[in-house]
């Protein structure tokens, strides 16, 4: 039974005898969820509640370790969670947070999805979302650096470069993020060789300097496919949305001003 503003009792409000915790029912009633008290099952059942948690921003993954404690976002958008990368960031008032390592867990053995945000000009101008090749460590490299889980991210790196531009082959070259020059991007992985596709095809991700290269965390988009049946190594991924993203990026008339405004992965719930 729940009493109206005016006093009143109002309808009861009958749960039947489902198979819910006594804690559901009273979210299903209050719309509130106790703090420290959200799963991540909470997260993949996305009931009412949960929903608007993650909507206000309240919802956040957080990960300690001997550098201190750092946070990353959770979410939504278009029926889809996004994890971002972890940062040295003030915790929300009333926020509600996971482990990371409970969050991440649901990615293994590897995440297929991430994505950059892209901007110049003082605004961001869209998402380009990557789908993986599972199980080969340049991918699980990618959502390492997409994720901030080793203390570096693709976050506010730039593009470097362009090459073939307005040709076949065309692509553009990022992910420097030891020192934005083109000149860092170090592996984080001991091992990245593995069995790798060969694509010439717009869209397609790759390692310019080879998996066992001092800059192999770098990456390349093709942007154009190329022609002859042309073909790079390496491949680990491939752009399922905002190719168009990428292609305004090339066009823009300096590349080394469009920048990795935000990234992360889709947390497949």
């Amino acid at each position: 039974m729940m009493a109206t503003e005016t006093g009143a009792t109002a309808d009861p409000v009958h749960l039947g005898d489902s198979a819910s915790s006594i804690m559901d029912k009273v979210q299903e009633i209050t719309g509130e969820i106790p703090q420290k008290q959200l799963t991540v099952e909470d997260l993949r059942r996305m009931r009412e509640p949960v929903k608007r948690l993650v909507e206000a921003g309240r919802v956040l993954a957080v990960q300690e370790d001997q550098d201190g404690r750092r946070s990353a976002m959770i979410t939504l958008q278009d029926g889809q969670l996004y994890l971002h990368p972890l940062l040295r960031q003030p915790t929300p008032a009333h926020a509600h947070t996971l482990q990371k390592s409970e969050v991440v867990g649901v990615l293994e053995p590897s995440c297929t999805l991430a994505f950059l945000d892209l901007g110049w000009a003082g605004s961001t101008r869209g998402r380009v979302t990557i789908r993986l090749t599972p199980d080969t460590p340049l991918a699980r490299q990618f959502v390492l650096l997409c994720t901030g889980q080793r203390g570096h991210t693709y976050r506010n790196t730039k593009l470097l470069e362009v090459w073939h531009k307005g040709k076949p082959g065309e692509w553009v070259r990022g992910g420097d993020y030891e020192r934005n020059d083109g000149e860092g991007g170090a592996p984080l992985l001991p091992h990245l060789q593995g069995q790798y596709r060969e694509s010439g095809r717009a869209g397609a991700v790759f390692s310019l300097y080879r998996p066992w290269g001092p800059r192999s965390a770098q990456f390349v988009i093709i942007t154009r496919d190329c022609q002859d049946g042309g073909q790079f190594t390496d491949v680990f991924g491939d752009v399922v949305s905002g190719l168009d993203v990428v292609r305004a990026a090339v066009n823009h008339s300096d590349i080394t001003e469009v920048t990795v405004v935000d990234c992360g992965v889709v947390l497949p719930l």
